[in-house]
């Protein structure tokens, strides 16, 4: 193996230029390169995707809203809280919110929003992780003017920056219905972006007893958010809880709320590893054009070394073994391109997304290992049987004919 090895390495160089890497060779190398480096980025993207839409969305809905059938409200929510966290275990946090739709005015424009009222000392929701500005601070206060976090997109439209006072009108109510309208005053006290622009410009937190007062819901509440610690068991628990607490509670897992968004992921993940498979596939069929490139170059050469003695078992492992070097060095080549330039689209943003339709502002990636490993696999595997046929046909060149065909 020793010799096949020092003759595939001397045949991988150039024969005017020793210790340069032969143009052809560099070309199948490169065409590896880049279709190992593609292949990384894209997986490491689609991963980004799902994993930035999942925690997009479960900022906003959590993993699981327990809710009443009709848009019923919830009483008595301490037993509620107090039963889930006795009976199921797996439930991780478990917040209650109010949340109506409703009309908010600033000193130049008005927009319909929807409200949602959360408990500052158990929130779960994006107004804590995804400030943009200004502070979270959603604790009732004694006066009449209570705190408001507004989205980036909606402070925008509405042009009120942290200080601003706007107004809010409810549009219906537990006791009060569509012809009745009750209004209360909020200062703006931060804004949150999500990157999720359709969220960004409709959402308003406040505090959950200002929503109950603003409603006129009493104690009662909408629903829970709910987090849980393990996703395997999200199905199972949104039929076992409602279950447990009977009439009218009702559960949606997030994979059901938003149903056709997980499908679009889905989508987007199935046919990218054939397509992508094809450029690997097409990078070495690269291969086999520059070994059978070189087996018509050093058919003189294959007669000598089978005339002292080689036999075709060591002609054939020489250019498996020059396959492997080209499928190897591309291979690290690829990952490395791939992991850079993941790195920097991590760490810069360069490539912007239109938030309104993919829900993120920039290309989202995510780096993993499993990645790196599998592209690897894949690629020397397709390499070392793209080298099969030329070293086959090498081994089976007859050394008398190559030395009448060389004269």
């Amino acid at each position: 193996m020793r010799f096949s090895l020092f003759v595939a390495r001397r045949y991988l160089r150039s024969r005017h230029h020793r210790g340069f890497i032969s143009f052809i060779t560099g070309i199948a190398i490169i065409g590896v390169a880049l279709g190992v480096a593609t292949l990384i980025i894209t997986l490491s993207i689609l991963r980004g995707f799902e994993r930035t839409i999942r925690d997009n969305v479960v900022s906003f809905t959590a993993h699981m809203q327990l809710f009443g059938f009709s848009n019923l409200p919830l009483q008595n929510p301490e037993f509620a809280v107090q039963r889930v966290k006795e009976r199921f275990p797996e439930v991780r946090e478990i917040a209650p919110y109010v949340a109506r739709e409703a009309l908010i005015r600033s000193s130049v424009d008005i927009d319909g929003i929807i409200l949602k009222g959360v408990d500052p000392e158990n929130d779960i929701s994006a107004a804590r992780y995804r400030l943009a500005g200004g502070v979270y601070d959603l604790k009732e206060r004694g006066g009449s003017i209570q705190p408001i976090i507004l989205g980036k997109r909606l402070a925008e439209k509405l042009e009120t920056v942290v200080g601003d006072t706007v107004l809010v009108f409810a549009l219906g109510g537990l006791t009060i219905s569509m012809a009745e309208t009750r209004v209360m005053a909020f200062e703006v006290v931060g804004t949150f972006d999500t990157g999720m622009a359709e969220y960004d410009a409709s959402y308003a937190y406040v505090p959950l007893a200002s929503t109950q007062r603003l409603f006129q819901f009493g104690r009662a509440i909408s629903g829970f958010d709910i987090l849980v610690h393990d996703l395997a068991r999200l199905d199972a628990l949104s039929e076992e809880i409602p279950s447990d607490l009977g009439y009218p509670y009702y559960a949606r897992t997030m994979y059901q709320i938003y149903r056709n968004l997980f499908a679009w992921v889905d989508l987007q993940k199935k046919p990218v590893p054939i397509i992508l498979g094809l450029i690997i596939v097409v990078a070495t069929v690269n291969i086999i054009g520059t070994l059978l490139m070189m087996v018509m170059e050093k058919s003189m050469d294959i007669g000598v070394l089978r005339t002292l003695g080689a036999d075709r078992r060591t002609i054939k492992n020489v250019f498996l073994l020059q396959g492997m070097i080209i499928g190897v060095v591309g291979t690290l080549i690829g990952n490395l391109l791939g992991y850079l330039l993941v790195l920097v689209e991590m760490e810069y943003k360069l490539i912007s997304l239109p938030s309104a339709i993919y829900y993120m502002s920039s290309v989202p990636i995510e780096l993993s290992a499993l990645n790196f490993y599998l592209v690897s696999a894949v690629a020397l595997v397709l390499c070392f049987f793209s080298s099969v046929v030329p070293a086959r046909i090498a081994s089976g060149l007859d050394p008398v004919r190559l030395f009448k065909f060389g004269k």
